[in-house]
């Protein structure tokens, strides 16, 4: 299958603060994806 979404080395700054540092991620056709972890973690900035 082919992927319908992909990042490298994704990064998201709030000033000084890293919320989110080098995630690479790819999701394929078909496939259900989700995000786990804490709260502040960064799933939300990420998406």
């Amino acid at each position: 299958m082919k992927p319908v979404l992909r990042t490298e080395k994704l990064t998201k700054h709030f000033g000084d603060l890293v919320a989110v540092d080098g995630i690479d991620l790819e999701v394929r056709e078909g496939e259900v994806f989700g995000f786990l972890g804490p709260n502040g973690a960064g799933k939300t900035t990420t998406l």
